[in-house]
């Protein structure tokens, strides 16, 4: 390359310079030219082995810099996003409870309301309510107490006045059979069958 910029220098030249010129400074032209040409492109080969070198101690330097700072600006990335991950974990509990709330409450309150308009439609049927339900099984369970006692003294007097005709007969004297009246048989109290034990309703 060097000669060819040196022929077409040479050819410029030479046009440019009136034929009086000798070729032995033509010649002594062009060695300086290039000489000159040489020199300029050691330097540049120079510079660029120069910057190479430079860029190299310099490259690692500067790629080591980067790698420290892309660490820090990680940890600082990091401590952020598990800050704000921990405060939008935290809202959404919080939002999660008061939902809840709100949902248990309707819920609540929907039981409520079902409650009142069944009692209502029952009573509207004549179908007693819980209340009623107590206070009667109260009344039934109070009863069968009362029938228990009245039927107890009944039971036990037939048995002694069994007990008492036996002891009669040997006391008497023989004596002569007279046709006696016969009394009308008591009527006897039927047994009042057991009724069973009412079961008050269990509340809910």
């Amino acid at each position: 390359m060097a000669k060819l910029k040196k022929t077409v220098r040479a050819k410029a030249a030479s046009a440019k310079r009136p034929k009086s010129a000798k070729p032995a400074d033509l010649q002594a032209k062009a060695e300086q030219m290039s000489r000159s040409i040489v020199g300029s492109a050691q330097q540049i080969w120079m510079a660029g082995m120069g910057a190479f070198h430079r860029a190299q101690g310099e490259g690692s330097k500067m790629f080591e810099a980067l790698v420290k700072e892309g660490m820090s600006i990680e940890q600082t990335t990091r401590k952020l996003a598990t800050g704000k991950v921990d405060a939008v974990r935290d809202a959404v509990e919080d939002r999660v409870g008061v939902v809840r709330e709100r949902a248990v409450d309707t819920w609540d309150r929907l039981e409520n309301v079902f409650e009142t308009r069944v009692q209502r439609a029952l009573n509207r049927l004549g179908v007693p309510g819980r209340e009623d339900l107590a206070e009667l099984t109260k009344r039934v369970n109070e009863l069968n107490a009362e029938l228990r006692k009245l039927s107890k003294p009944a039971a036990s007097r037939p048995a002694k006045a069994a007990a008492k005709p036996a002891r009669k007969p040997a006391a008497k004297k023989p004596a002569a059979k007279k046709p006696a009246a016969r009394k009308p048989a008591k009527p006897r109290k039927a047994a009042l069958p057991k009724a069973p034990k009412p079961v008050a309703p269990q509340g809910e």
